[in-house]
Parts: structure tokens; C-alpha cells; sequence
């Protein structure tokens, strides 16, 4: 019972690492030029519902229905920060007050971890009634915003209907891809759907300056590590300029985004697509950030104080001090363990999974699988238990890479936004190498 209760306690940390990688959603800040704001009136930590629609003597199908982009804003938890979003009906005649929403996943499937880690995500779509979820999430402390949507009668058995559609069983699984389709990006495509593309055909070229790899560091940034290891894995594709449209992979983004889209009806009347906003709750807690940091010099702080560190540990060996050496061997090990674990993920993702976005790396530049042999070399140099030649090209080399990659900046194909990483683990590898030469060089290696 024991073995069995530490193993469901490991089996639950693996768990919570992978969904840190997992909900790659986000959420940007600010919506403005709405019909109705009494957002701005609302006191934190009050929950606030629309109202019914009212009875309407209009007969035609779907006159009744009330449509609503409803949005959640980040939470505490890291896979909080990115919000969420859903499509909400009220249908009374029907007796309907649903939420759907594309953001389920199941942990406990037989095949969630080989899927995660192949990069084949199941996600699911279903409708959840309305107050107990929008409840949940004031419960939760995250801010919330119903947006009804400016649609015909129509339009609205027509989204309602492919909804209904989609939450079948037959119907509501789907490939979940971080960027490229999520729950923000069904939600999209589900009301471009009804409007015939009217949404698409405005954004689609209207360029917004940002790319996923901006955003997740704006999202990100107030937790270091989670920060630092989405960074490192996202690759070059991550550093593309996305236009208005792609930027609705983020549920704050779409939010706004369509309160500033005007769509034309089948009779030639243009209209706005949101017709109010209400804000539903508002959290106790500080927005978040507008764009990210520039940690650029506390990166490169960390990389040199670590080199100091590695050098004064070389100059005091060379006076035949054991203790430095042990020191030394420990920081170098564990550097290399990590530098070449880092390494070795980003090619076999690169190169067996379907995680498109952690392509062409140039941070394997920084982090090689090359490092793994100096966890074994580099200790045996410095404790001098045998010297090796081999440590010290090796380290060199590893060195070496790291340069051709801050050097390779300077060339337009190598357009990858890393100058964090290799702030921090430049100065690192040259100090490595440098140590093992004078010290390779003193033993006659």
C-alpha cells in the first residue's frame, strides 16, 4: 500500500509537469470601443449575470436565441495564465443555457502521455451549463466578459445547430495543437463559420507586430522556470510575425479583437458583430502584462556569475586544493547533465514528434547532446583521477557551438529570438572550456 500510494504521488507529479506544457493558451489585455461597458463599474470579487432575454413578439426561428463569446481571464496557477474562452446560448424556449467549450482533456486516458509526448493531443468539445460553470470560475478568482454577438436569427440556428452538432460523441474530439487549433481558435472558426469567412477576410492580413513566441513570454514571465523551459524548447516557427487572425489563439485577443469587427448581413446592412459587453466577475488580482520583459541582462547575470564562479573554482585548483576540484567536478556535472538532457529533447522532438513549433532549435546551439559526455570526463580531469584530452576538446567544442550561435545572429536565416538563452549559457560553456584547458594543460593532458 505504501509503494503503491508513492508511486500514484510520482505518477501525479508527472501529471502536473506535462499540463505545464500542455495549455499553451493565452490571454492579451484591453477591449475598448464597445456600446456598453459596465465593466468599469463593477467591484472586485462580485459576480454579475446578464439577463434573460426578454420576450419577443418576432416569430421568426432563432429571434429568441441569445448568443455570447464568453471569456476568462488568467488564474493563480501557471496553466491559469493563459484563460479560456467558450461559446455560450440561451435558448428559453428551449430551455437551453449552455456553454461550449473545446478546452477538455482527460489525464487518465491509457494513451494521454504517448500522445503528449508524440505531440497528438485529444482534446474534446461539450456543452456545460452555464452557471455552474461561469460560478466555478468566480470561485477561482477570474475575471470574466459576455460579449452577445450581433447575429440574425439565422445565423444563430446555424451556429447552434453545428454546435450541437460538434458536442456529439461521434464528432467532438479533435487534434489539439497549441497555437494552430485550441479551444480560442475553434471558438474563431465556429463564428467565421456562420458569418461565411467575414471574420478571416478582415484580420487575416492586418499585421500585429507580435508572434507566439512574444505572447507566451508576456503570459509567462512572472514564473522563471516555466518561462525559461517553454523559451528554450520553442523554436524558430515560434518567432514568426502572426497577423490578427492567428493572434486569435489567445481568448483575450479574440475578445477584443471582435469587438472591432463590423460584418455585412445578407440584406447589405453592415453591423457590429458585438452588441454589448457585460463583465460577469472581476477578479482581485493585478491585470496581466501588456507585453513582455527584457530579462536579457538578468540572463546574462546569471551566466556570468556561474562563470566567475567556475573560474575562481579553476584558479584555486591550480594551488592543489581538493575541495575547489570536488566543487568544481559537481557544478560541471550537473551543468553538462542538464545542458545535454535539454539537448537531447530538443532533437528527438525535432526529429519523432509532431510538436512543429520546437523545429530547427537554434538553441541547440546552447544546449547539445555533446555536453552528456563531459559529465563523465570533465570530474575525472578535475579530480585528476586521469587526464583527458578528450575533455578538453570536447568542452572546447561544445564552446565553440555556443559562439557560432551568438555569432549567427548576424545572419538573416538565423532569425530565432534567443538572446536570453545565449546570455546565459555562453558564458557558462567558455568558462567550462577554459577551466579544462589549464587544467587539462597543467596535467599534460
Amino acid at each position: 500500500m505504501a509503494c503503491n500510494t508513492r508511486l500514484q504521488r510520482r505518477l501525479t507529479v508527472v501529471q502536473r509537469s506535462l499540463r505545464l506544457l500542455l495549455l499553451m493558451l493565452a490571454a492579451s489585455a484591453g477591449a475598448a470601443g464597445l456600446p456598453a461597458l459596465p465593466a468599469q463599474g463593477l467591484p472586485p470579487g462580485r459576480l454579475m449575470m446578464p439577463p434573460l432575454p426578454a420576450p419577443t413578439s418576432d416569430t421568426t426561428p432563432g429571434a429568441g436565441i441569445q448568443i455570447y463569446l464568453l471569456t476568462m481571464g488568467p488564474g493563480d496557477a501557471v496553466w491559469e495564465k493563459f484563460g479560456h474562452n467558450a461559446i455560450w446560448v440561451r435558448d428559453p424556449a428551449r430551455g437551453v443555457d449552455l456553454t461550449y467549450n473545446w478546452g477538455l482533456f482527460d489525464f487518465n486516458e491509457a494513451d494521454f502521455i504517448p500522445r503528449f509526448l508524440k505531440g497528438s493531443m485529444r482534446y474534446w468539445m461539450e456543452g456545460i451549463p452555464a452557471e455552474p460553470m461561469i460560478s466555478f470560475y468566480a470561485r477561482t478568482d477570474r475575471s470574466m466578459w459576455a460579449q452577445e454577438l450581433e447575429l440574425t436569427p439565422a445565423e444563430k440556428l446555424e451556429l447552434v445547430r453545428f454546435l450541437e452538432w460538434n458536442a456529439l460523441d461521434e464528432n467532438r474530439f479533435y487534434h489539439y495543437d497549441y497555437f494552430l487549433d485550441n479551444c480560442s481558435t475553434r471558438v474563431r472558426d465556429a463564428l467565421d463559420r456562420v458569418l461565411g469567412g467575414q471574420i478571416s477576410a478582415l484580420t487575416d492580413t492586418v499585421a500585429t507586430g507580435t508572434s507566439y513566441r512574444w505572447h507566451t513570454r508576456r503570459l509567462t514571465q512572472e514564473e522563471l522556470p516555466i518561462y525559461t523551459g517553454m523559451d528554450i524548447v520553442l523554436g524558430q516557427p515560434g518567432d514568426r510575425e502572426i497577423s490578427e487572425w492567428a493572434e486569435f489563439f489567445l481568448p483575450m485577443s479574440l475578445r477584443d479583437g471582435i469587438s472591432r469587427v463590423s460584418v455585412t448581413g445578407a440584406d447589405g446592412v453592415v453591423r457590429s458583430l458585438v452588441k454589448s459587453e457585460v463583465q460577469l466577475y472581476a477578479a482581485m488580482r493585478a491585470p496581466e502584462a501588456s507585453r513582455p520583459a527584457n530579462l536579457i541582462l538578468a540572463y546574462l547575470t546569471l551566466g556570468a556569475v556561474l562563470a566567475a564562479v567556475i573560474i575562481a573554482l579553476g584558479v584555486a585548483s591550480d594551488h592543489g586544493g581538493r575541495s575547489p576540484r570536488v566543487a568544481l567536478a559537481v557544478i560541471a556535472s550537473i551543468w553538462s547533465l542538464m545542458s545535454g538532457l535539454v539537448g537531447t529533447i530538443m532533437v528527438l522532438t525535432w526529429t519523432l514528434t509532431d510538436h512543429t513549433f520546437m523545429y530547427r532549435n537554434e538553441n541547440l546551439l546552447q544546449f547539445t547532446p555533446l555536453s552528456l559526455l563531459l559529465v563523465y570526463l570533465l570530474p575525472r580531469l578535475f579530480l585528476k583521477e586521469r587526464s583527458s584530452r578528450l575533455a578538453v576538446r570536447v568542452s572546447a567544442t561544445v564552446a565553440a557551438l555556443s559562439l557560432s550561435g551568438f555569432v549567427a545572429q548576424l545572419l538573416p536565416s538565423f532569425y530565432q529570438v534567443n538572446g536570453e538563452v545565449i546570455a546565459m549559457a555562453l558564458p557558462v560553456h567558455l568558462a567550462l572550456a577554459l577551466v579544462a584547458w589549464r587544467l587539462g594543460d597543467a596535467s599534460g593532458a
